[in-house]
Parts: structure tokens; C-alpha cells; sequence
């Protein structure tokens, strides 16, 4: 089964659609492309919402192109650049409509509120308008959301046909100001965030159920609605309920998800760690049967925006995460040309056998594996804010957690599994019970989450208390943080490791109970001593707990004694039964790993620009391995691994940004 290519092209209304068309089609030929996704005045061409003749121009470009390309083997889907609008940069809105407004009470001029219900109506004529071509999805913008909403501060949300909605569940009359306050109030959450959350979640899932109804009928069932997202996290904090709006939105069970994951233009390859989370993230989230189509941003759409590496080596990351289609912005939306841009062409021709050869391979994955990142969908109702106002400060996931581990070279997994790491304001999200289960594995804390795990009563099974978090420019006697110096106790077998705490914006005060081994020491620029830096413990639960004192792990500086002692840290949780290959030999070796019908198949993006030579430190020997190297924009090849043992090293070089595959099955399996 080969890779799907879907091809986001505009055709701009008014010109000659049919000309176009045909061109564009030639384009995909040539190119591999498998279906295209037509764009309706997005960007330049967009004006606001289209009202009229206006919009009968764009029926009429969308149909006949639709035609044209169809003729030449093409599937065909819309995206329609209007749901409630994507920023307003000098739009003003010529319906009527209710606007978005702002937590600090300012009114989008172009955007408008979910709650809105002339917008409704209009948004939902509008897709089945359009429905009745058959297109084979329907696509729901990204601004399908309350937040990142420019100009507005955070998003909308906070209208009036919004706050009427609050007051009834709230019992009494709410003003914008009040809300505000309560939702992002320090202490214990106020009751009205959960209960504006369930406001800002309802009014999605009305809209949701009344575009698929829409395009439903007047499609005769042919067409499915598709929903791209952004980040979960800030999804988090609007209340998303995933499995409803996936069920909201499906047509005969049946919708499509346009995962954002990769930045919109040119990155360092380190930035591959939080595309390969993102998309492993969302794959948890979204229910079984839907449609996974990650999107390959570009923006503002030109080949000056993103190297044909880094898109290849997004490409690579998607289609590793068992993506059903690509979804590629390539060319620039305001062309109309598809001819002119004959390196889009050649960046997609190249990149198909290595994508061609993972399609075929995603059929045997049986699910990834690794450190698992414990997800709670509404971890934002149980955040404690610090600053008053800011609603930004409601998100809480894993993201930090990820970065940190896959930087390093441990493989992580959204699943289960018998480690897991928690970092952040998440941990108030778990119950009891549910900490108790991760407090009887494998668990790796970050500061934050210590000190609220002791804060909540569980500071015995941690074996120590965190009595405070201490800010960076709050650190009192004996002076402020800078090193941390790695003890004998983690047998690191080297003297005077010191590592950098001097740029953590907090760390948490750890006070060992008798029984925890102290791995490392916080010290002060002349030495003396702060603190703990990590520690272990094995509790009655017969778990093993590790913490660390730094609050935002994934700041610290990278460096190679860091990964020793975090890959000790992880092979300690594991305990006498090491599961996880670690991947050494480099800086920024991103690892994916996945159970296969044969074995087990790690993955490895090098995210440095120098080459490297991969090192996996198996659990046990490998009983066979085989190694496929994918340069960047080349044929997939055989490569030779020497075996040292339990470990495995790669005998040539892993390019910036290439990928490297090895299939094993562990010896005795």
C-alpha cells in the first residue's frame, strides 16, 4: 500500500478555473499526487465571510474544478477557509454576526462567536451548500476554537451569548470581569472554569452536529466532515471532550482528523521530538475509525518558508505514525499555478520510496511503546494558576515530559506501559486511585508534580516531602541554584559530574525521608550545598519513584552526562525487567518505538545537524537485527550494525535530519 499524497491547492475565483484545473491536474501526475484538497478564498483571497454573488463565484470555481480534476483520476475535498474565522487582519464582518470577544472585553472585528445564531445558520447553509458537489471531505479549519484568535489576548469565549450560557449554569448573573477572575483565580479552581468549559465545550459540539447534518444530506452520504486541530493542550484548556466532537462530527460513523504537529517553517532538527509526541499524542486521542491525515505545514506557503529536508523528514514522521493520507502545503496559495513550482514536484517524487516502503510497514505496527506520558483530556479544570489573568497558564500535558525523554533518546508512548513520567500541574488532574497505580510502577516526577503529589498526601510513597517551590529570583541562603553534582549513588562510575540547574525558572525543595538514595546534589555558585537534585525510592507499593528537583526539566541543557543519568534514571524504574532500547551516540537521537508482527521496530530521527552513529543499548541481545537507513530524499538502503553485547551501533553515518530504522526481535522471543 503506497503513501497518500494530498495536495492543498488554491484556485482563485474569477479566473479561469477550468484552465487551472487541467494544469493542476497535470501537476499531480507528474508529481504522484493522489487527491486534492481545494482551497476557497484563503489568505490573500479572502475577504471575510463570502455573502452572495461572492459566494456563488466560489460555487462555480469549486464545481468546475472539481470536475476537471476528477476527469483525471483525482479525488477531490474542500476546505473552505470560514468556520468562525481565522484572525482578522483588517476583515470586518458583513453578516451581522455576533464576535468573538476577548478576555480583557475586546471585540474581533472579522471573527465570530460560536454561540452566534446567525453564524450558524450561515456556516451550516454554506457546507451543504458545497456538500452537494460530493467532495470527499469537508474540512473544518483550525479556527474551529476558542483560543489563538488574533487580535484578541488568548481567544474569544468571553461574549455575551456566551456568559448568558454561564449564568444558567452558574445559578446567578456573571459579568466578563468576574469570570476571568474566577477561572484563572490562584488556589483550588473555581467552580465556574469547569462550568465555562462545559459552555465552550457544548457550543463546539452543537455546531459540529449541525455541519455534519448538513453535509450529511445534502452530500446524499457521500462527503465526510474533517477536522483539523491544534494544540491539545490549548484544546485542553476550552474543555475539548474528543471522542464526542469526533462522534458529533462523524457521517455514518465515519470522520477524518487533520492532526497539527510540525511548526510552519524552518526549524532546527530537534523540533522532530514534538512532532513525534504531537502525532503519538493524537493518535490516543482520536477514537478508532478515524481518518488520520497529518497536516506537513508551510507557511506563508513558499519554498523559502521550510528546507525540502526538514518537510521530507516531517513527511517521514507522519507516515511513521500510521497516517492514512499526507496533507502537504506546497505551493504558494496565492499561484494558482501548479507548473510554475516544478520543485514541488521533484521534493514529492523523491520522497515516495521511503514513504511508499513505511505505508507498507505501518500494516504490521501493533501500537508504540516506551516511557508512557499519562493524558488526562481535562487536566485544565484542575490546574492552580500562579498569575491571575492569564488563561494561557491553564494548559498541562505532556509535551515538557516529551521532549525532555525523547531529546535523550528514550522512546515514549501515550499508552500504557510499566514506566511512566508525570510532570507538571497535570498531576492534579489524577484521582486518588489513579495514583496510586502510577505510585506502584515505574514513575519518573518533575519538581511540580512532586510537590503537588506531597501536597495531596502520597508524600510517603514518594519517599520525601517537597515543603515548597522555590522561584529562580526567590532563592535566599546559602544563595541562588547554578549546578547540580551527580553523587555515587547513581554509579555513574566518574568523579566531579556536574550538570546546570542555572537557568530553571523554579526548583522544588526535595527533603529525603530515611531509605531514598540521593542521586545528586543542587549547589550554589561556590558550592555549597542547596539541595537535592534527584532521588530514588522503592515505596510499599513496590514501585519505584525517581524524582527531579528541576521544574522544567525540558529546559535544562542537554549534554551527554545528562542522558547517562537520565538512561540510569530509567533502566533504575525498570527494575529486573528492562524493556526499553536507549538510544546514545549523539545529540538529539529522536526515538520511536512500535511491536511489530515480527518483533519490535525502533525508529530514530538524527535532529542535529552533524551525522551520528546511533548506539542502542538493548535490554537484552538481539536474536536477529536489520537496519534501514532513510537519507533524506533518497532510496531506503541496508546498513551494517555491529552488536557489542546488548548493544547495537550503526557502521555509517545518520544524516541531518535521516532516519534510521532496526527491526529485532529480542533473543528468546
Amino acid at each position: 500500500m503506497p503513501a497518500r499524497y494530498h495536495l492543498r491547492f488554491q484556485i482563485p475565483s474569477g479566473q479561469d478555473a477550468a484552465r487551472q484545473a487541467a494544469e493542476l491536474a497535470a501537476f499531480c501526475q507528474e508529481a504522484g499526487v493522489d487527491e486534492v484538497v481545494l482551497l476557497l478564498a484563503a489568505e490573500e483571497f479572502h475577504g471575510g465571510h463570502p455573502a452572495g454573488a461572492e459566494e456563488d463565484l466560489l460555487y462555480d470555481t469549486a464545481a468546475t474544478s472539481a470536475a476537471v480534476l476528477r476527469d483525471a483520476g483525482l479525488d477531490v475535498s474542500l476546505n473552505p477557509w470560514v468556520t468562525t474565522g481565522h484572525a482578522d487582519r483588517g476583515r470586518r464582518d458583513r453578516h451581522g454576526f455576533a464576535p468573538m470577544v476577548g478576555p480583557d472585553g475586546r471585540a474581533a472585528a472579522g471573527q465570530a462567536s460560536f454561540a452566534c445564531p446567525l453564524w450558524r445558520s450561515w456556516l451550516t447553509a454554506h457546507y451543504a451548500r458545497f456538500a452537494d458537489l460530493g467532495f470527499r471531505v469537508l474540512w473544518l479549519e483550525d479556527d474551529f476554537r476558542f483560543h489563538n484568535h488574533a487580535p484578541l489576548q488568548w481567544g474569544g469565549g468571553f461574549e455575551p451569548l456566551i456568559l448568558e450560557r454561564l449564568a444558567l449554569l452558574a445559578g446567578e448573573p456573571v459579568t466578563r470581569e468576574q469570570v476571568v477572575a474566577a477561572v484563572t483565580a490562584p488556589g483550588e479552581p473555581h467552580s465556574w472554569r469547569a462550568l465555562l468549559q462545559e459552555v465552550w465545550r457544548t457550543a463546539q459540539l452543537e455546531v459540529a452536529a449541525e455541519v455534519a447534518e448538513a453535509v450529511g444530506k445534502h452530500s446524499d452520504g457521500r462527503s465526510r466532515v474533517g477536522l483539523m486541530s491544534s494544540e491539545p493542550a490549548m484544546h485542553g484548556v476550552e474543555g475539548r471532550n474528543w471522542d464526542a466532537l469526533f462522534n458529533a462530527l462523524a457521517i455514518d460513523g465515519e470522520a477524518v482528523h487533520r492532526p497539527h504537529f510540525a511548526v510552519y517553517s524552518d526549524a532546527p532538527g530537534r523540533a522532530l521530538s514534538r512532532s513525534v509526541w504531537l502525532l503519538e499524542l493524537q493518535r490516543a486521542l482520536r477514537p478508532a475509525g478515524v481518518r488520520a491525515e497529518p497536516e506537513i505545514e508551510n507557511w506563508p506557503h513558499t519554498a523559502w518558508s521550510k528546507p525540502d529536508t526538514q518537510t521530507w523528514s516531517e513527511m517521514t514522521a507522519a507516515q511513521l505514525s500510521g497516517a492514512d493520507a499526507l496533507f502537504l502545503n506546497l505551493h504558494p496559495m496565492h499561484s494558482g499555478r501548479a507548473r510554475r513550482h516544478p520543485r514541488v514536484a521533484d521534493l514529492l517524487r523523491r520522497a515516495r520510496p521511503a514513504l511508499d516502503l513505511l505505508a507498507e510497514r505501518g500494516r504490521e505496527e501493533l501500537g508504540t511503546f516506551g516511557v508512557s506520558l499519562p493524558v488526562h483530556q481535562q487536566a485544565a479544570a484542575h490546574v492552580r494558576t500562579s498569575r491571575p489573568g492569564r488563561l494561557a497558564d491553564l494548559a498541562a500535558g505532556p509535551e515538557g515530559a516529551a521532549d525532555f525523554l525523547l531529546r535523550y533518546g528514550i522512546p515514549v508512548t501515550a499508552g500504557e506501559a510499566p514506566v511512566r513520567a508525570l510532570f507538571g500541574q497535570a498531576a492534579w488532574a489524577f484521582d486518588d486511585d489513579e495514583v496510586r497505580c502510577l505510585l506502584a510502577g515505574g514513575l519518573l516526577l518533575d519538581g511540580t508534580a512532586a510537590y503537588v503529589l506531597s501536597e495531596r498526601g502520597f508524600a510517603g510513597l514518594l519517599g520525601l516531602t517537597v515543603p515548597e517551590i522555590v522561584e529562580r529570583e526567590e532563592a535566599a541562603a546559602p544563595g541562588p541554584y547554578s549546578l547540580e553534582q551527580v553523587l555515587p549513588a547513581a554509579e555513574l562510575d566518574d568523579e566531579d559530574v556536574f550538570l546546570s540547574v542555572n537557568g530553571q525558572p523554579a526548583l522544588a525543595r526535595l527533603e529525603p525521608a530515611a531509605g531514598t538514595q540521593v542521586w545528586s546534589s543542587v549547589l550554589t555558585p561556590d558550592r555549597q550545598h542547596w539541595g537535592a537534585g534527584r532521588c530514588v525510592h522503592t515505596n510499599t507499593l513496590g514501585g519505584r519513584v525517581a524524582v527531579l528537583a528541576a521544574t522544567a526539566p525540558d529546559l535544562l541543557p542537554y549534554d551527554d552526562d545528562g542522558q547517562r543519568l537520565l538512561h540510569a534514571m530509567v533502566r533504575h524504574l525498570e527494575g529486573d525487567q528492562p524493556r526499553l532500547p536507549l538510544v546514545s551516540g549523539g545529540p538529539h537521537l529522536v526515538p520511536r518505538l512500535a511491536r511489530t508482527e515480527r518483533g519490535l521496530c525502533l525508529a530514530v530521527a538524527n535532529g542535529s545537524a552533524d551525522p551520528a552513529r546511533p548506539r542502542l543499548a538493548l535490554p537484552a541481545r538481539a536474536g536477529s537485527a536489520e537496519a534501514t537507513l532513510l537519507a533524506p530524499l533518497a532510496a531506503p538502503t541496508a546498513v551494517p550494525l555491529t552488536a557489542a553485547g546488548s548493544t547495537l551501533v550503526l557502521d555509517a553515518d545518520l544524516p541531518h535530519r535521516g532516519w534510521l530504522l532496526v527491526d529485532w526481535t529480542p533473543e528468546g522471543v
